[in-house]
């Protein structure tokens, strides 16, 4: 599914807006997300599940083709964990 997709849901569903309302909302949506998530808050969606930022530890890793050792630098990653509804709807 994609950004476009998600906004003709959100047009069919809510109708009353116009297909510019529902892209504008849709991406307010997303901008709150991302911002939440750049600050390194964890973004709880009810009935679906938790965004985490983790912060991982510099590591030592190994580069495939040449077989080289390389230090694999620390970064911010970020993890999606559902939640039980979710995991009970998937599941049937």
């Amino acid at each position: 599914m994609t950004k476009a997709d998600i906004v003709d849901a959100v047009y069919d569903r809510l109708g009353g807006y116009s297909k510019r309302d529902a892209a504008e909302l849709v991406e307010l949506v997303f901008q709150i997300l991302k911002d939440t998530l750049e600050k390194g808050e964890t973004v709880k969606v009810s009935g679906c599940g938790n965004f985490v930022v983790r912060e991982t530890k510099a590591r030592m890793g190994r580069n495939p083709q040449t077989e080289k050792p390389i230090e694999i630098s620390a970064r911010k990653v970020l993890t999606f964990k559902p939640s039980q509804v979710l995991k009970s709807q998937l599941n049937g």
